[in-house]
């Protein structure tokens, strides 16, 4: 399986993203699986609305990520979406904030 790698940086995390477009070659056009990878790279293990460990992996239909024109694309809408649920935004004031239990 060939995968295309990426680098990129969302909200001063920096991000390695795997991407396979042709994951499942059995199924074929609108039906076509792919596989994309994101693994934090610093700081290492950090959470993402995506995932509490760093690393997520996420089989997708290949026409929804074309239809964001890139995997990086499609991965940094899916950050920004996941990032405006309650979840998110309390980890991130909690983080600012520290806890103290």
């Amino acid at each position: 399986m060939s995968y295309s790698i990426d680098i990129i940086t969302w909200q001063n995390i920096e991000l390695e993203v795997r991407y396979n477009p042709s994951y499942c070659a059995v199924l074929k056009g609108d039906e076509a699986m792919a596989h994309i990878e994101v693994s934090v790279l610093h700081p290492e293990k950090h959470p993402l609305p995506i995932t509490e460990t760093g690393y997520k992996s996420h089989f997708i239909h290949r026409i929804i990520v074309e239809e964001y024109g890139a995997a990086t694309d499609f991965v940094l809408a899916w950050l920004n979406h996941e990032s405006q649920s309650p979840t998110w935004k309390d980890l991130q004031e909690n983080s600012r904030q520290g806890e103290l239990f």
